[in-house]
C-alpha cells in the first residue's frame, strides 16, 4: 500500500508536520509512505490552466503521486478558523479535470495540530467537506492535537490514549467507509 501525506504547513519546525511524522510511524510493515511536500510551489488553482492544456508541472507531479496512492493523509494547521490554504488548493488541483480526476475514490484521512486547545476542529471539518466534494473516499472521523507545543517528543505523542487513537484511525485506511 502507499500512503501519500499532503501536508498542509509549511513551517520546517511545524507540529503538524510532527504528526504527520506520527502518523506514518504508525503505518503496517509493507506501506509506503510518499510525502507531497511542493505544495508551496503549487500556483492557486485556475480552471483555464487545464481548459489551455497548460498544468504546470508541479500540479502534474501533485495528480501524478495522488493517483498512485492507495491513500492519502491530509494534515493541516487551522488559519483564522479554516484549513491552510496550501491543502486548500492542493486539493483543488487534485480534483481537477472533475471527469477524470486523480482524488475521485481515493482513500483520505484528516489530521490537525494546533496550539490551540481544541486541535484545529473547524479546520478538520473543512478538509473533510472538501475532500468529500472533490470525490475522495473520507473517513469522517478525524484526529486532532491541541495544546500541540507539548505534545510530542521523540517523533511521537506524549499521550498514550492519543497516540493509541492516531494509531488506530491510521489502521482505517485500509478498510472500506461505511456507508
Amino acid at each position: 500500500m502507499n500512503v501519500l501525506f499532503l501536508l498542509g504547513s509549511l513551517r520546517d519546525g511545524s507540529t503538524n508536520r510532527s504528526l504527520a511524522e506520527a502518523a506514518a510511524a504508525h503505518l503496517p510493515e509493507g506501506t509506503t509512505a510518499t510525502w507531497f511536500n511542493r505544495g508551496a510551489d503549487l500556483p492557486h488553482y485556475s480552471e483555464d490552466l487545464d481548459i489551455e492544456g497548460s498544468v504546470p508541472q508541479v500540479a502534474t507531479e501533485l495528480r501524478e503521486a495522488v493517483e498512485a496512492a492507495d491513500a492519502l493523509v491530509v494534515v493541516t494547521p487551522e488559519y483564522n478558523g479554516t484549513l491552510s490554504s496550501v491543502v486548500k488548493n492542493t486539493i483543488d488541483w487534485a480534483s481537477r479535470p472533475r471527469e477524470a480526476a486523480s482524488i475521485h475514490g481515493t482513500r483520505a484521512i484528516v489530521l490537525a495540530a494546533s496550539g490551540a486547545p481544541y486541535g484545529a476542529e473547524w479546520a478538520r471539518k473543512d478538509a473533510v467537506r472538501s475532500l468529500q466534494i472533490a470525490g475522495a473516499d473520507v473517513v469522517e472521523e478525524t484526529f486532532g492535537v491541541g495544546s500541540s507545543f507539548e505534545a510530542f517528543a521523540d517523533g511521537r505523542l506524549v499521550d498514550s490514549d492519543a497516540d493509541a487513537a492516531l494509531q488506530a484511525l491510521i489502521a482505517r485506511l485500509g478498510a472500506p467507509v461505511a456507508a
